[in-house]
């Protein structure tokens, strides 16, 4: 199982990214998704998730500004992150909990990352 992540890069304060995540390979079913974050010297937070019910959660830092979404058709993630801050800065990483063709169990996976960075 693969996940690309893409949709990185440099923004002014105020200013709009969407995030986009794709699985793939050899999987048969896909639970939770979601998009965490690593600012510089910071532990990894988790931003935003949501369940293969539709059901979402943010973060009450990106409340109101971040919206996570997901086609399963498609098993893509997205993130639309609006009115963005310097303190939005970080590598931001996706995750999925995942069972692969043949196996039993749920695994997470975790995509590469990709850097967002706020500043004017």
């Amino acid at each position: 199982v693969q996940l690309q992540a893409s949709g990185g890069g440099l923004v002014q304060p105020g200013g709009s990214l969407r995030l986009s995540c794709t699985a793939s390979g050899s999987i048969f079913s896909i639970n939770d998704m979601g998009w965490y974050r690593q600012a510089p010297g910071k532990q990894r937070e988790s931003v935003a998730q949501t369940a293969s019910g539709g059901g979402t959660n943010h973060a009450e830092s990106v409340k109101g500004r971040f919206t996570i979404s997901r086609d399963n058709a498609k098993n893509t993630v997205y993130l639309q992150m609006n009115s963005l801050k310097p303190e939005d800065t970080g590598v931001y990483y996706c995750k999925i909990r995942a069972i692969r063709l043949g196996s039993s169990l749920w695994t997470d996976y975790w995509g590469q990352g990709t850097l967002v960075t706020v500043s004017s």
